[in-house]
């Protein structure tokens, strides 16, 4: 019986790296956190379905990233789905991270937006959250709660949407989507 378990665990390690994370474009590094699976089972699983190896180097390990305006903004927009996700569902946190960032990909593809979050990179802010290295405060103008350093002092604090910077939006994607939109 021992064995059917394990044959059972190593199918469902399989279809979670297969069809959902290598699916969504994880990196070789959540793969090895989020299954028992071998690096070098993995390896193959990923140059399979991706028909490419996976991405060399390190994963995003800075807290900073999460708080440049528009990072932030969809930071803030997936762990607050996620949350929700994990508050009113008894998924596993892994299975969480997936839902929440298909829904963040809805919402970007609804709003004309391309997204800013990877799939790695949703993951690492959950562990971030999990770690307390990152938290939310809520805007005193939107009351929506957005991602800051656990260690700020964030009374009065205003989103970066309530409070867009100058340069916020000026960029050259952003004109080819305001092109396409008055078209």
């Amino acid at each position: 019986m021992a064995r059917n378990k394990s044959i059972i665990g190593e199918s469902a390690d399989i279809r979670r790296a297969i069809t959902e994370l290598i699916g969504l474009g994880a990196r070789l590094q959540v793969l090895e956190s989020e299954t028992r699976l071998s690096r070098e089972r993995l390896l193959r699983l990923y140059k399979e379905v991706q028909g490419k190896s996976p991405p060399k180097g390190m994963l995003p390990f800075s807290t900073d990233w999460f708080m440049t305006w528009q990072p932030n903004i969809h930071a803030s927009l997936f762990i607050n789905i996620y949350r929700f996700l994990d508050k009113t569902t008894e998924l596993d946190e892994i299975d969480a991270i997936i839902k929440a960032f298909r829904l963040y990909l809805e919402q970007t593809e609804t709003h004309k937006m391309p997204p800013v979050l990877s799939i790695t990179r949703a993951w690492r802010l959950v562990k971030f959250f999990d770690a307390g290295m990152l938290a939310t405060a809520p805007c005193t103008k939107c009351g929506g709660h957005f991602v800051v350093h656990t260690m700020e002092l964030y009374d009065g604090f205003v989103c970066g949407l309530c409070n867009m910077p100058s340069r916020a939006g000026k960029t050259r994607a952003a004109a080819v989507a305001a092109e396409r939109l008055a078209a």
